[in-house]
């Protein structure tokens, strides 16, 4: 797993309120306690409010709510499209991920006419 993705993960993690120690947060992402106190500490500097130090645990003060994304009608059949084809092979190794984000899409944005998931 990437950093960025990582970083991403943690944020997820840390959205339900609760305080979670590096330990924790390191067996879940795959990597050392070391690595999370950095990571912490980066995204602390970057203006992300998570709280917390070394021996305590980490937690996300204020909750974090992503900007409304618009979409063209083309943009919303292009992205439908595409997430159909992964989510109708059961060969694919991410169907299952393909799944829920339509699902997640159709239920957030229903004016994009992905209809029933």
């Amino acid at each position: 797993m990437n950093r960025d993705q990582r970083l991403y993960d943690l944020v997820q993690v840390l959205r339900d309120g609760r305080l979670h120690t590096a330990a924790e947060l390191a067996q879940a992402m795959g990597v050392s306690t070391r690595t999370i106190w950095r990571d912490m500490a980066m995204m602390a500097a970057t203006g992300i409010p998570v709280e917390g130090e070394r021996g305590l645990g980490y937690i996300l003060r204020t909750p974090l709510v992503l900007p409304p994304t618009t979409l063209t009608p083309d943009e919303a059949a292009v992205l439908g499209e595409a997430l159909r084809a992964f989510a109708d092979d059961p060969a694919h190794p991410r169907q299952r991920a393909a799944r829920n984000l339509l699902y997640k899409i159709a239920t957030l944005l229903p004016q994009a006419g992905l209809g029933e998931v």
